[in-house]
């Protein structure tokens, strides 16, 4: 006796654009006819690839859920004329039974009216629904504040398990958080599942794809059946995903593995032995390393924030540091050359070797360069504001006064041509508040507010090597990396001199805020108490800063923005 023939999915790794929702339906049908013509009986969407995610609080309003009902159905027609073929996509659905009777002023407060959903489309119609049932409710994630969980006893039963056939095998269904637990996959396999599909929107942070991996083969080892993982990708605000959808059989092992940071139909193949056992199989494409996974985390960050607001260009403050440099050359990566513009605005305290850096990485990435000088903005500003300094050394004061210059040349460049202003703050600068409201920190979108100033160094000599692995010359030049790091904003000033050395600061800021460390144990990790003290303490002062800063990427488990939520106003120290 033969194996029977292969069993074709197609997990469509799908950039949707949060509101879209005709848009969406219209490339998730493209897709979806793309798996069908490559041989695909079943396609798999990310979670809420619909309403791309987190659609947030639109999920309160009831003119959007009514919408995305409407674009379902939509979607569903425009397949009606593929047979033998199913797709599965995720989106919200509305329980108009619990939203009539809630009082509208209180909607929001009291409980949710939606669950997060998957369907079944076939035959031009919506087949079954099924509705996840773990919520999660940390890091960036805040969905008990819009779904109603599957298992939740006001749904009275109605979005039990959902298995269903295609091509001869059958198939249960999890979303997302569900496949990090048992009791919905073992619910799935109870009801007759022999493959579990998993659809996810889970945002990126280094080291995160593999970490996915590692639970799903948990999780497949569990069932004793293979799980399929379709992935979300792309930018959202200050998120992104990854993709990198994968495959993996009954035992754990990694059978497929998608592209990273693109869209794509990954196909796989499932094959059903006389004894029953379902083989796994399709492109395995290696894991990227830590440095190319930022790397392309940010150039998506940014190619998706620009484009899917409309924004024409980017303009960036041009300083001759490394921090400025690293935000062109992944400006350049995201939009092209052309689409980027940047300004060196020097003062009096800016060194001959800014100015001839600058110049030659603008030039050696083909961007437009100008030279705009604050000193005679800076002096009538001194001027007007002698009578009331008089007598009053200068301090951070003038500093800041010239940062805010630059960040009103920018913004009304902005203004005038509609580019984007892209700040070029790192983590480790918001976290100490070595930045200056209306300043540099003046911009519609932060490239490296997640990236502190050791991986900026990584990075920027990461992506000089690829240049001339690829036979071209170093995109960054050598000096804008190896010298010491300065705001020149005063003679002879290095960073240095005001925070302590970048290794120690980011190694305390990692533990501090990242993992939850407490003053001890940092201390006992090595670190002298005074510099514990002064990083721990400027990160609490600081915190009115970020709460003004422009939204940022996201690329480690914790950054500044939607999982750090800290009171401005405390006087809790520890």
């Amino acid at each position: 006796m033969t194996s029977t023939p292969p069993v074709r999915v197609a997990l469509l790794q799908f950039n949707p654009v949060v509101g879209d929702l005709a848009g969406n339906a219209r490339r998730l049908a493209e897709a979806a006819r793309r798996a069908h013509a490559a041989g695909a009986c079943l396609a798999l969407a990310p979670e809420l690839a619909l309403t791309g995610y987190p659609p947030e609080d639109l999920l309160l309003r009831p003119a959007f859920l009514a919408a995305c009902e409407r674009a379902l159905v939509d979607c569903a027609a425009q397949l009606a004329d593929l047979r033998d073929f199913q797709l599965l996509v995720g989106h919200p659905r509305a329980l108009p039974g619990l939203a009539d009777a809630m009082d509208v002023r209180t909607r929001s407060w009291s409980m949710p009216t939606c669950v997060n959903a998957a369907s079944l489309l076939g035959d031009g119609q919506v087949l079954a629904t099924y509705a996840k049932r773990e919520l999660p409710n940390y890091q960036v994630f805040d969905e008990r504040r819009y779904f109603i969980s599957g298992r939740d006893a006001s749904l009275g039963g109605r979005f039990g398990p959902l298995v269903f056939e295609a091509g001869g095998l059958r198939f249960g269904v999890n979303i997302c958080e569900d496949a990090w637990f048992d009791e919905p996959g073992d619910a799935a396999r109870a009801a007759g599942a022999q493959v579990l599909l998993v659809l996810n929107a889970s945002p990126f942070h280094l080291g995160k794809a593999a970490e996915r991996e590692a639970r799903m083969a948990e999780r497949a080892r569990h069932l004793g059946q293979p799980l399929l993982y379709a992935h979300l990708v792309g930018g959202q605000d200050e998120i992104v995903f990854d993709g990198a959808s994968f495959a993996v059989d009954a035992d754990g092992e990694v059978r497929t593995r998608a592209v990273t940071f693109a869209e794509t139909e990954a196909l796989v193949d499932l094959s059903r032995s006389p004894e029953g056992r379902i083989a796994v199989s399709g492109e395995l494409l290696p894991h990227p390393s830590l440095e190319e996974q930022a790397w392309s985390a940010l150039v998506t960050g940014v190619r998706d924030y620009l484009g899917k607001n409309g924004f024409p260009g980017a303009i960036i403050g041009l300083s001759g540091g490394v921090d400025s440099a690293l935000v062109l050359a992944i400006a350049v990566d995201a939009l092209g050359a052309d689409k980027v513009r940047c300004v060196m605005m020097p003062s009096p305290y800016t060194a001959e070797i800014s100015w001839v850096d600058a110049r030659e990485m603008a030039q050696r990435l083909g961007v437009r360069y100008d030279e705009m000088s604050i000193v005679p903005m800076f002096d009538d500003f001194r001027a007007t504001l002698s009578a009331d300094f008089a007598g009053r050394p200068e301090d951070a004061t003038e500093e800041n006064i010239q940062a805010r210059i630059r960040g009103t040349l920018l913004m009304a460049l902005s203004n005038k041509f509609g580019s984007i202003v892209l700040t070029t703050g790192n983590k480790s600068e918001m976290a100490t508040g070595y930045c200056t409201l209306y300043g540099d920190m003046a911009g519609g979108f932060a490239v490296i507010k997640d990236v502190a100033k050791t991986l900026v160094w990584r990075l920027a000599n990461w992506r000089n090597a690829q240049a001339v692995a690829a036979g071209q010359a170093p995109v960054i030049p050598e000096r804008i990396i190896t010298r010491p790091p300065s705001a020149e904003l005063r003679p002879d000033q290095c960073d240095q001199d005001s925070l302590p050395p970048y290794e120690v600061l980011d190694a305390i800021l990692a533990m501090y805020m990242e993992e939850d460390r407490s003053i001890e144990e940092i201390v006992a990790a090595g670190y002298t108490p005074a510099d514990v003290e002064r990083v721990t303490r400027l990160i609490k002062l600081n915190e009115y800063k970020r709460r003004q800063a422009p939204v940022g990427i996201r690329i480690t488990h914790r950054a500044f923005g939607r999982d750090w939520r800290y009171p401005i106003t405390s006087k809790f120290r520890a």
